[in-house]
């Protein structure tokens, strides 16, 4: 394990992440007893008051912008009249149309507006000021009410310059966090987006328990939004911060937090808000510091002049390196700032990734001369180039003037870029450089070929943020690991460790034996769907990649899986992608070998394969790419953006994609390949992206014995209780229960939870009419066993236990036949047979019981219901629940396979009535679905389902009837509520193809009948019209449009 503690950089004060924090706790004793949110809340003020904020009560949206006139006047040393005031308003500052993502835009880069006062002079009016902090003037307030349709009360609100800009949402010590974001994502659909409301212009969430305190940014996109995207801030040297008073002493001090909302805050050309996280923030300011008093010392061209960052694979760096980057262009006296990476392909990517940040200031480079016109440009801040451009550039052109210039040279993947010939051409020609690099995995001593480390070639380890810490800090998730030995003849070759050995292997295709091929592509069909979360009917679930030790074995593969799901009617969408390794100079063990972009260099088999490979890719997705030239770049970018969005299941590589390719929706690596140290990391990492809680880990499929080389690799580039920290638990574990060593915490098991079940709700239709204490507990106990599923449903041995449980344990021919064709012993099959499964009836009622308790008690009425005469209410306090409604979704059924259960009830049911208590019960336990039961009960009713023939006949008439029900309420609607017709379709067709009833801008107005001047109740009025619009689409939402149903729903 390497020293974690970054070089020696002396503490400033101006450095907003701290070398170094004590926590109040030990500075001053903490007072006992207990505190409720209204407490935590007092405390809060009265800090931020201590530190220089201003206290407000604001009660209205009239005083909110009154306030924010007062304060806009004092930053700009103006004074508006009244009607100059109202035209700044509807010109720019409150103009009703405007989205939040308008709101941030104003923020983020458009925060300040030539406006012409009545005396026709011209002025800038700033929102903030970004160049002189100090000058912006902050407040607080509490406890503002927006009352209507939904009535809501923030917490506590930061304004800047009279703005909201900061919404903390608070719960009592003791409460699940989780809440807490939820209620923030319940007020950003009711009431933050009112086009009344200045909150439209909040750019940061803080959300505290008093205990936990995080922060986010705001969730611009009502559809978006995960908590595993929340963050501690923390200090330089990755220790959280949590604590709500640490946090107000840090984050919210005033400097802290203006620089984090106007300097490390980014709206990207997806229209998404990114808040850079702690250790993001202290790699920039450290990079900029290192580069000012290398300047002052005039150390150019010296390591002791530049520094690397040790950011963990998955951890953000491109955000990083390009911020650091963007504000190093802010130095006077840095002329350009290059961007380098060591492959065309990561080039490509990030170009795309810059781009997404900063569309104009970026420049690429497709060759040397077009680097070189890009550097005699003077706009042309920040270049991204590759190491082999730049190394041409320097041979070719010995004399260019940008040699005698301050530049910055950012090198991603430095433990890839560090040596050979572009590196001393670099000290050769550039005189007044500063030289930075960003890895995930250093070059130590310990895995060096040669002398030369990461830190000799690049200088002292500015920052270091490692997978121990990202997986702590849940920004990357740990990784399942299993070596499958189910080829008894090959185990010897697979769980061989000598290097040597295992290249005489792969040399005599001793690992390469078609029967051996035959048998993983078999295990790989028969798991994939199960490794990538695809088991229930309709789930998106996740893509997998398949690295390969070599061409040929990439081509036995790809040949191999294609012909065993021949016919099949579900068959994978496989891709491959190659080309030649040169026999480049490696710098350390365990490098994935570096492939070029061009094939042609390929055996001449080995290009006639890839071109086949490109024809069945081309024939699927019409495209027409091929092996040469610039041809195979765009088929190497199509095919990542692909694989990103899922439309390709399985991916066959060889060295290419396994470093420095993201893509969240990738879950499982499958590997044939020998790997060690950063390679074996870089490969692991490709899985272990966070997406939401469906994805617990990155799942590892090995066919060699890799586990001496995963504990080497972990050890060298973690830190302390790295294998319990990266490895995920063993099965026997999350069957039976287990202490974790690191909180010493007990987690129950699938064993104890399923008898908890069985033994305290046996009857799950009488739980909600019980209690609101047995809800609850039910509540968390099923909770409990939703987790452990998402869970267990990636280990092979719970995929058996289930497949057991169908073959009766008296016919023993069939109990032998799954024994032998698992390669199980009768022991093991033994002790799958005693886990206890629950049944899928039993499911699927507390599944609906579970929703049915999360309509009635997830969202209460802000004012509990008094109490009957006589009557005691119970009081149960649901804020420290956590509804795992995103593993519900996981597990969601759609139409069509309710559709097709009706016709399948049918052909065993000839009574409407049983068939409709059926289905009412798959319903149910659909939290998607639960909306459209009376839509699929009246279209049983009313439908002659003996006429049914197929999937596709009942689905094709679904869907005729459900248009024109659809029709008829909607018709019923504008006519009850005189709504205008034409924009009244508008909106409700875009909120059903959305899903979602938006009322940000002035849609929903629109299509309201004018109002009499002063109604007083036209506002209740146009929210119960919204409320209808929501409950329509819901119970519409997916009914849209009707496709023909695929071959697959024939019969």
């Amino acid at each position: 394990m390497r020293p974690y503690r970054t070089g020696s950089i002396a503490e400033t004060n101006n450095y907003i992440v701290l070398e170094e924090y004590t926590k109040l706790s030990r500075l001053q004793e903490t007072p006992a007893g207990y505190q409720s949110e209204a407490d935590l809340e007092e405390e809060l003020l009265s800090d931020l008051q201590a530190q220089g904020y201003s206290y407000i009560i604001l009660h209205s949206p009239g005083e909110m912008l009154d306030n924010a006139r007062t304060c806009i006047e004092r930053l700009n040393d103006v004074t508006f009249t009244d009607a100059e005031w109202d035209r700044f308003m509807v010109e720019y500052l409150d103009r009703p149309s405007d989205t939040p993502i308008d709101k941030t835009e104003m923020i983020q880069t458009n925060h300040v507006y030539d406006f012409t006062f009545d005396d026709d002079h011209v002025q800038n009016i700033y929102l903030v000021d970004k160049e002189r902090l100090s000058r912006n003037y902050l407040q607080v307030t509490h406890q503002y009410a927006v009352t209507g349709l939904y009535d809501n009360r923030y917490d506590v609100t930061i304004l800047v310059n009279g703005l909201p800009l900061v919404q903390i949402e608070l719960k009592r010590r003791g409460v699940a966090l989780r809440e807490a974001f939820n209620q923030i994502h319940r007020y950003s659909k009711e009431s933050f987006n009112l086009d009344t409301s200045l909150y439209r212009f909040l750019q940061l969430f803080v959300i505290s328990n008093g205990t936990d305190t995080r922060y986010f940014a705001n969730i611009l996109k009502p559809t978006k939004g995960s908590y595993d995207f929340t963050m501690n801030w923390a200090t330089a040297r990755n220790q959280l911060i949590k604590d709500l008073k640490d946090f107000t002493a840090t984050f919210l001090q005033k400097r802290t937090l203006l620089e984090v909302i106007l300097k490390y805050t980014i709206l990207n050309t997806s229209r998404e808000l990114m808040t850079m996280r702690p250790y993001q923030i202290a790699a920039t300011e450290r990079i900029l510091w290192k580069i000012r008093s290398a300047h002052e010392a005039k150390q150019w061209s010296t390591p002791e002049g530049g520094g690397y960052i040790w950011h963990t694979t998955g951890s953000g760096k491109t955000l990083t390196s390009f911020k650091a980057a963007q504000l190093a262009t802010g130095l006077d006296f840095i002329r350009k700032v290059f961007f380098v990476v060591d492959r065309k392909d990561l080039d490509n990517q990030t170009m795309t990734e810059y781009k997404k940040f900063s569309p104009d200031s970026i420049t690429g480079t497709e060759s040397t001369r077009e680097l070189r016109a890009n550097i005699e440009r003077p706009d042309d801040r920040i270049i991204v180039t590759t190491i082999q451009k730049l190394n041409n550039l320097m041979k070719s052109e010995p004399d260019l003037g940008i040699y005698d210039e301050e530049v910055v040279f950012i090198f991603d993947e430095a433990h890839r870029s560090q040596f050979g010939e572009a590196q001393r051409n670099l000290r050769k020609r550039f005189r007044k450089y500063y030289q930075f690099g960003f890895t995930g995995t250093p070059i130590f001593p310990e895995n060096a070929l040669g002398a030369e480390t990461t830190g000799s070639v690049f200088g002292t380890q500015l920052h270091a943020y490692v997978i121990t810490d990202a997986i702590r800090d849940e920004k990357v998730l740990r990784f399942k690991v299993d070596y499958n030995d189910v080829r008894p003849r090959f185990k010897s070759y697979e769980t061989e460790t000598d290097p040597d050995k295992l290249s005489a292997y792969e040399r005599n295709d001793a690992l390469l034996h078609p029967e051996r091929i035959r048998e993983i592509s078999r295990y790989i069909l028969d798991n994939f769907r199960i490794k990538t979360g695809r088991t229930s009917p309709t789930a998106k679930g996740f893509n997998a990649m398949l690295a390969a030790s070599s061409v040929d074995a990439a081509k036995l593969y790809y040949e191999t899986l294609t012909a065993l799901q021949a016919g099949s009617d579900h068959p994978l969408q496989i891709a491959t992608i190659f080309s030649y390794a040169p026999n480049e100079e490696q710098s350390s063990y365990g490098e994935i070998e570096d492939e070029s972009f061009e094939p042609t260099a390929l055996s001449l088999s080995g290009k006639e394969f890839l071109h086949r490979a490109i024809m069945d890719y081309n024939a699927h997705f019409g495209t027409s790419y091929d092996v040469d030239g610039e041809s195979f770049q765009l088929y190497y970018r199509d095919l990542s953006e692909r694989v990103k969005r899922g439309e390709v299941d399985l991916l066959i590589v060889v060295g290419m994609f396994l470093t420095g390719f993201d893509a969240p929706g990738l879950n499982t690596l499958f590997v044939d390949k020998n790997l060690r140290y950063h390679g074996l990391i870089q490969a692991y990492s490709r899985t272990n992206r966070i997406l939401d809680a469906t994805k617990p880990f990155g799942n590892i499929i090995t066919f060699r014995d890799l586990e001496q080389a995963t504990i080497d690799a972990i050890t060298l580039f973690g830190k302390q209780n790295t294998r319990d920290v990266i490895i995920e638990r063993s099965y026997e574990e999350y069957l039976h229960g287990f202490t974790d060593p690191v909180t010493g915490e007990h987690q129950e098991g699938y064993d104890q939870v399923v008898t908890a079940l069985e033994e305290e709700f046996p009857e799950p239709d009488e739980i909600i009419s019980s209690s609101a204490t047995q809800a609850k507990a039910f509540v968390n106990l099923f909770g409990k066993y939703l987790r452990l599923i998402n869970v267990l449903q990636n280990y092979d041995e719970y995929t058996l236990t289930k497949e057991l449980a169908t073959i009766d344990p008296e016919d023993k021919a069939a109990v032998e036949h799954f024994r032998d064709s698992h390669f199980l012993t009768d022991e093991e099959v033994g002790e799958m047979a005693k886990t206890h499964l629950l049944t899928e009836r039993r499911v699927q009622d507390y599944k609906s019981t579970y929703n049915d308790i999360i309509d009635k008690y997830r969202h209460p009425k802000e004012e509990p219901t008094p109490d009957l005469p006589g009557e005691k209410k119970e009081q149960v306090d649901w804020s420290d629940v956590v509804f795992e409604v995103e593993l519900l979704k996981s597990q969601e059924i759609d139409l069509d396979y309710i559709l097709g259960l009706i016709l399948d009830y049918h052909r065993r049911h000839e009574d409407k009535e049983a068939i409709i208590e059926e289905i009412r019960r798959v319903i149910r336990s659909s939290l998607g679905n639960r909306a459209k039961e009376g839509l699929v009960v009246d279209f049983i009713r009313q439908a002659d389902l003996d006429s049914f023939a197929d999937r596709a006949d009942i689905i094709g008439a679904f869907f005729t009837f459900a248009r024109s029900e659809r029709e008829r309420e909607v018709r019923e609607l504008i006519d009850s509520e005189q709504l205008k017709e034409e924009p009244a379709r508008r909106y409700l067709r875009t909120s059903l193809r959305r899903e979602f009833a938006s009322r940000a801008g002035t849609d929903l107005y629109d299509l309201m009948p004018d109002p009499e001047p002063l109604d007083p109740d036209f506002a209740g009025r146009m929210d119960e019209v919204h409320e209808q619009i929501s409950r329509l689409v819901d119970r519409y939402a997916g009914c849209l449009l009707y496709t023909s149903p695929s071959p697959r729903d024939r019969g």
